[in-house]
């Protein structure tokens, strides 16, 4: 099998590699000539032998975009396009379609595996045509983490549907991932904020066998506060990538009740807040209706002490 591949950096950069460490040719291109094979996109499709596989992974939106319609011009019938980025599963929709003018397969694929994926393998997520799915499945095979002894189960593959439903269920998890990491954040804080539990580092620790809340997250989470007790060097700040606002989008389109995974990408909007807007209103409310004590703007403070309202 002979891939090309768009976009070397952290992710693609590791993907290239492990899927030579496989046995699958690899021709990749980036932007930056330290990274690449080949000087152009042209460059790259001309080195790809009939049927030509192409796989992006670029940032979601405008780039995505641009390198599609760039390859609707340079490839040809037969051939097949897999967006492995981030993008919308909308986007996917109107990818599939300008390709398929040209009579160009399009397969949109979420992986999940970050800068451990090398080593450990990719979960994947794959919409589009059971045909050029099996055109792309050694690919994907070599990507996959290793089957181990369940050679029969899926091994973090899935052909999840049509095009679209690949991203769908990508942009899915990372909602399920942004509710896990908060119940992780939120159960971390209040082990450190009672005088109860000596080794909170530890407790975490011990969770991480044998209970029903063990996970991946949880092993990042213990390994960061070894690196860094009480993550002194860490701001609580935190951004979303997108796809948890998607998520909360599709949940209201389908009328979906979404508690959680809402909550926590509110979390993550309050996370970049200096100052509270709706907290100091709420605090101007109780002032004015019952006359409850305020803080300064400029004075130190955790806040009152809570009161009836």
């Amino acid at each position: 099998m002979h891939l090309g591949l768009i976009g070397l950096g952290k992710m693609g950069g590791n993907m290239r590699e492990r899927l030579r460490e496989r046995g699958v040719t690899v021709t990749g291109y980036d932007r930056d000539a330290s990274l690449s094979d080949v000087g152009s996109l042209a460059e790259l499709v001309d080195a790809l032998p009939s049927p030509k596989v192409v796989w992006v992974m670029v940032p979601a939106g405008d780039p995505t975009r641009a390198t599609v319609t760039e390859l609707a011009g340079l490839l040809g019938q037969g051939d097949i396009v897999v967006d492995g980025g981030n993008s919308r599963w909308t986007d996917d929709i109107a990818h599939a379609a300008e390709l398929a003018e040209r009579g160009i397969g399009y397969l949109d694929c979420g992986v999940s595996g970050g800068v451990w994926g090398r080593e450990n393998g990719y979960a994947l997520m794959v919409g589009g045509d059971a045909a050029d799915v099996a055109t792309v499945q050694p690919v994907f095979d070599a990507l996959r983490p290793d089957a181990g002894d369940e050679a029969e189960g899926t091994g973090g593959f899935v052909h999840a549907g049509r095009v679209g439903a690949g991203h769908f269920a990508k942009m899915v998890h990372n909602g399920v991932e942004y509710a896990m990491m908060q119940a992780y954040a939120e159960g971390y804080e209040l082990l450190e904020a009672t005088d109860l539990v000596d080794d909170v580092p530890a407790v975490l620790d011990s969770w991480r066998e044998g209970t029903v809340v063990r996970s991946w997250l949880l092993d990042l989470l213990v390994q960061a506060l070894q690196d860094d007790p009480g993550l002194s060097k860490i701001r609580g700040y935190a951004e979303d990538s997108g796809e948890g606002r998607w998520t909360v989008e599709a949940a209201i389109e389908h009328a979906v009740p979404m508690h959680v995974i809402a909550s926590s990408l509110f979390a993550r909007f309050q996370s970049r807040q200096d100052e509270s807007r709706a907290m100091q209103a709420i605090a101007a409310m109780r002032q004015q209706f019952g006359g409850h004590a305020v803080r300064a703007a400029a004075e130190p403070g955790a806040g009152e002490p809570p009161s009836a309202d």
